[in-house]
């Protein structure tokens, strides 16, 4: 932020250079220091400087702020501005060599210190008594005083600074060139957030001409820019007035979208992705909204969309779309556990593109621990038996964009043996194969539906004896999704629904209707989403059969991590014969949650959770909600948030252990 110095600044350039050029120019001198073995640094202390010696003058370097109230801040400032400090571990050859590297670090120093609001500040340099200020040039006695430390030990540098005090804003304009009648920003103060008084620093100087860039640019003006920034310092009074010249640039639609390098994609796929028409308003948002439309195609890794630098004919804006594909195979495994489900593994592979139209396919198998239900334990390895083990396998088939169309198809597949209850309140065991195909219709980034034909044959065994059954159905589903994470949503919000009628006339032994609902949402309460309030509901409801007609799996019920955390998976349920677990014919879940970011990598995520299972086909209420209540840690990672949960039952049952942990990757929904 070089506001009046112009001229100093272009020399700080060239001595940046000359600098460079210098230090380039002593490689040879520490030929025979065994520090230079050290190619990864791990046993040199960068802040000890090389050993004296004859060749070098190696030197210590001091930042001396005196009261300074962001003395530690201001200092790491100075540093990432010094050139002293950067070449600290690389000795000049004499001292007049090392006087002319300090006479180069004084210009950006002031200029570091401007660019944090200091511009009364001054800056000079001392080697035993040998000053060097802004605009003096080194002097013999300096460069005797630099040389008398050779061979015996490091030049003792010392930066004295003294920042005075950080000159505050007192009027804040904006200018537009090319407008006629209304201005286009109404409320400048409101976009730059910029008040009297604020401190006048670089970084809030540029935060403030990006909102404006941002500002212009949701206005549908993409050409929108900021020509000028003219900062007037008053150094007797302590103050900045700053004016930003701006130019709007004409209102705008999207031009032409042309689908560039697609590599083994192809690109009516990627078409089929981007919702955006020729004439539609611009929009920044839009196009964000592109990208991530388009990064749900499993074989692309990522998406880059360019925007051409001036309007078309008819006034509106070119887009240009670019991707990189994933690799083609991917073979994985990964593991989970809490205290109350127990561990699972899980391994699996996935085709990308398998026949070059970019579809999907992914095996993958599940093994993990079957809890007891029939009142036994295992206490140690001689306890175990094969029964104790549960499995799952299955596969998934994703044709996207079929015929370059919004249609997607998908076949999925499954086959379970599975044990699932407390040794306390019993349970169920299952064994079944699933299959199911739909065609899904994409209207937008945001809104699809689907319809197919699902068959289902299995046993299922619990309290209310055992049940043979054949399903076969059509699934119908629609989904709504605004949010602006999959894994780590902070605002928007998620809707899904779905029923799926199994009649007898098709094949089903049972004729039965089951619907879910499931709604979420999430409210940031600052611009840096930083505070997030969250919130969940869930339904379901079963019709036209009896409780024990129904198999066990296609029963409700609540409890374990993604449902109500503290109680164990799917336990919560009416009870029905010896106190056993039945299922119920409908479902209530909800969650509120406040995830709260401690630092850019650190949350703290107290939540509530609550809901059970019903006997009726609609919830009514008159049976016990369970609730608990817990805390979460989260730690930030750049592919979502590694979550740790910590849950205690509010109202637990006789059998509830006190506490329970989870842990896995992204928010609990």
């Amino acid at each position: 932020m070089r506001f009046c110095r112009r001229a100093s600044g272009a020399a700080a350039l060239s001595g940046y250079a000359l600098a460079t050029l210098l230090g380039t120019q002593v490689q040879t001198a520490h030929a025979f220091d065994l520090s230079s073995l050290d190619v990864f640094g791990l046993f040199t202390k960068k802040d000890e400087p090389p050993a004296a010696n004859a060749a070098t003058l190696p030197y210590r370097l001091e930042f001396d702020l005196g009261q300074a109230d962001d003395a530690k801040a201001l200092t790491r400032t100075l540093q990432d501005a010094s050139l002293l400090y950067r070449l600290r571990q690389d000795a000049p050859p004499d001292g007049e060599t090392l006087a002319r590297r300090m006479a180069v670090d004084l210009n950006p120093l002031v200029d570091a210190l401007w660019s944090e609001g200091y511009f009364n500040a001054e800056v000079a340099i001392t080697v035993d008594g040998a000053t060097l200020k802004v605009g003096a040039e080194p002097d013999a006695s300096l460069i005797r005083a630099l040389e008398a430390h050779r061979n015996r030990d490091a030049v003792p540098i010392a930066v004295r600074v003294a920042p005075g005090p950080v000159f505050g804003l007192r009027n804040v304009a904006v200018s537009e060139r090319g407008i006629t009648g209304a201005p286009a920003i109404a409320n400048p103060e409101k976009v730059t957030r910029l008040k009297p008084g604020d401190p006048a620093t670089a970084s809030a100087l540029r935060a403030a001409q990006a909102a404006l860039v941002d500002n212009l640019r949701a206005q549908s003006r993409p050409l929108a820019k900021v020509v000028e920034l003219r900062p007037v310092v008053d150094h007797a009074a302590r103050i900045m007035d700053v004016t930003y010249v701006v130019e709007p640039g004409p209102v705008a639609g999207f031009g032409d979208i042309s689908i560039g390098d697609t590599a083994d994609i192809p690109p009516a796929v990627v078409r089929s992705f981007i919702y955006l028409e020729p004439g539609d308003p611009y929009s920044p948002k839009a196009l964000t909204d592109t990208r991530k439309s388009i990064a749900t195609i499993p074989a692309i890794a990522s998406v880059r969309i360019r925007e051409d630098d001036k309007l078309d004919a008819a006034g509106n804006l070119p887009i240009f779309v670019e991707v990189t594909e994933r690799p083609k195979r991917l073979i994985g495994f990964s593991a989970r556990y809490s205290t109350i489900d127990g561990p699972a593994v899980k391994t699996y592979w996935e085709h990308r593109n398998l026949f070059g139209g970019a579809e999907r396919l992914r095996i993958e198998g599940d093994v993990f621990l079957a809890p007891r239900i029939d009142g036994t334990k295992i206490r140690d390895i001689g306890d175990f038996e094969k029964s104790d083990l549960g499995g799952r396998f299955g596969f998934s088939f994703l044709k996207p964009a079929l015929g370059g169309s919004r249609y997607d198809w998908l076949l999925d597949g499954v086959a379970t043996r599975q044990r699932v209850g407390t040794n306390r309140y019993g349970g169920y065991t299952a064994r079944y194969g699933n299959v199911t195909t739909a065609i899904q219709r994409r209207f937008s980034d945001t809104f699809s539906i689907s319809a197919g034909l699902e068959v289902e044959k299995g046993q299922t065994s619990d309290v209310l004896g055992q049940v043979d059954y054949t399903l076969v159905g059509i699934p119908l589903s629609v989904k709504y999704d605004s949010t602006d994470s999959l894994l780590d949503a902070t605002r928007g919000f998620r809707a899904s629904a779905s029923v799926t009628p199994y009649p007898t006339f098709l094949g089903s032994t049972v004729g039965l209707v089951q619907s879910k609902a499931a709604f979420s949402a999430y409210y940031a309460l600052d611009e840096d989403a930083r505070y997030v309030l969250a919130g969940r509901v869930g339904l379901g409801s079963i019709s036209g059969a009896d409780l024990d007609e129904v198999p066990s799996t296609r029963r409700f019920y609540a409890g374990g991590g993604g449902s109500v955390r503290g109680y164990a998976y799917r336990t919560l349920s009416p009870l029905g014969p010896l106190g056993r677990l039945t299922g119920g014919r409908s479902l209530f879940e909800g969650s509120v949650e406040a995830r709260i970011k401690v630092t850019d990598t650190i949350g703290l995520v107290p939540f509530f959770d609550a809901g059970t299972a019903f006997e009726g086909s609609v919830p009514d209420f008159k049976q016990r909600l369970q609730m608990a209540a817990g805390l979460g840690l989260r730690y930030y990672t750049a592919i979502g948030p590694i979550r740790v949960d910590v849950a205690a039952p509010l109202n637990p049952r006789k059998g509830d252990k006190p506490v329970a942990l989870y842990v896995s990757i992204g928010q609990a929904f």
